[in-house]
């Protein structure tokens, strides 16, 4: 079933692996920005967190399709659980993003909404598996790949932020 989707799920997983190390490290440097007050906390779960997510769940997905023994039916019931807990996730991110008065439009789309978007055609793909249909592939990669595009940009917004405050001069 996924055998002509081998490359494709390969580079996305390694692409997500390699991002998720990379923002590892990148916070790891700038540690002296998160600080153990509540802001900065929630802060860190509202808008770090969920990259971190993301781009696991991407990994997770690429992992899943890459079982050479995957079946329409297994694969549709991984990718439609997944999908579940991933669409609440989101919307409590999203939630927490629109309550935040630091958040813009740009946030609140690509913190929030989009994601969630992205998980909820999680499970119009599992329906598709179920029944059989090649279109819940295609469907499958272009949510994938635009999540992760999506965290790329996050990533970004976020190291931007970090550097923000460590470069911030003490008043």
């Amino acid at each position: 079933m996924l055998a002509e989707w081998h490359e494709f799920y390969a580079l996305l997983g390694t692409a997500a692996a390699a991002l998720v190390a990379l923002l590892f490290v990148a916070v790891s440097i700038g540690t002296g920005v998160l600080t153990p007050d509540p802001e900065s906390r929630r802060n860190t779960g509202t808008y770090m967190s969920p990259v971190v997510f993301h781009y696991a769940n991407v990994l997770f997905l690429c992992l899943i399709a890459l079982i050479p023994t995957q079946t329409w039916d297994s694969f549709a019931l991984v990718i439609g659980v997944a999908s579940i807990g991933s669409v609440i996730y989101s919307i409590v991110i999203a939630v927490r993003v629109h309550r935040n008065p630091i958040s813009d439009l740009p946030d609140r789309l690509c913190y929030g909404i989009i994601p969630m978007l992205c998980y909820a055609v999680g499970l119009v793909v599992a329906l598709l598996l179920f029944e059989k249909k090649t279109a819940g592939l295609n469907l499958l990669a272009g949510a994938a790949l635009f999540l992760l595009v999506i965290n790329i940009r996050n990533a970004w917004d976020l190291m931007i932020s970090l550097a923000r405050r460590v470069n911030r001069p003490n008043t």
